[in-house]
């Protein structure tokens, strides 16, 4: 069974993101960038799929710039056993990156996709439902358990009610939620054997998919500061300004 892994490059998240002085974007000059969060989930499940026997090969694969190599040979050393790298300078909305990704999967042939559920630069939450729609594929999103077998997953989803438990036929969609696993650290020993894995280069335009964007972002602010606080002296009191001042009441 082979599993393929969307990975996607974006400013770490332990650093605070930046809006440009002519608030046309997030300034990523000189900014520390990492794995999305959600992808290291979705790779450290498809590498643990692998370690039990469930899947034979994973693939990773990201869309980007040439320095999302170093994301994918991140992934490399965390257990995949190799990557390719939709090479392209543009920022693709959603859509186009699944239609990128769709044009992989007919070149690789995947039974399974497990991808992070959303980014936490644009916090789209759609690459994944485009993708299946796309391919008319099954989908399983939100996945905090993952069980892989012959022709099926079953998939333990979040939702707002509590665990939803799904049976998907194959080849499907998966996305990775935060309490699916704790993605491991990738040792000295196999970041060096993952410099040796196969990271195969493909420019994105002879993929023939138009990722022209549809949207236009029109400007980007930062939220407002936060004003200080205040003491009170007594309940009553903070009734009375919860009413009068903040009007929450």
């Amino acid at each position: 069974m082979k599993v393929l892994v969307p990975v996607k490059r974006v400013i770490d998240y332990n650093v605070k993101a930046r809006v440009k002085a002519d608030q046309t974007g997030i300034d990523l000059a000189n900014v520390k960038m990492s794995m999305n969060p959600f992808c290291e989930i979705a790779v450290e499940e498809a590498v643990r799929q692998k370690e039990k026997g469930a899947a034979t090969e994973v693939v990773a694969v990201s869309i980007g710039p040439a320095q999302a190599q170093e994301t994918l040979r991140t992934a490399l050393a965390m257990g995949a056993d190799r990557a390719i790298l939709i090479q392209t300078d543009a920022d693709p909305e959603p859509l186009a990156i699944a239609k990128l990704l769709q044009a992989v999967i007919a070149q690789e042939s995947p039974d399974v996709v497990i991808m992070g559920k959303q980014a936490i630069d644009g916090d789209n939450n759609a690459t994944g439902q485009m993708l299946s729609a796309l391919l008319d594929w099954p989908q399983a999103t939100f996945a905090n358990a993952i069980e892989l077998s012959a022709g099926k997953a079953t998939v333990c989803r979040d939702v707002d009610g509590g665990i939803q438990t799904v049976d998907v036929a194959l080849p499907a969609i998966i996305t990775a939620d935060l309490r699916l696993n704790e993605p491991r650290y990738a040792s000295l020993p196999n970041i060096m054997k993952a410099k040796k894995k196969p990271l195969d280069i493909t420019e994105a335009a002879s993929l023939g998919v138009d990722i022209a964007p549809r949207l236009s972002v029109v400007k980007v602010t930062e939220p407002p500061k936060r004003g200080g606080g205040i003491k009170v002296e007594t309940a009553a009191d903070l009734v009375n300004k919860l009413k009068t001042e903040a009007g929450v009441l």
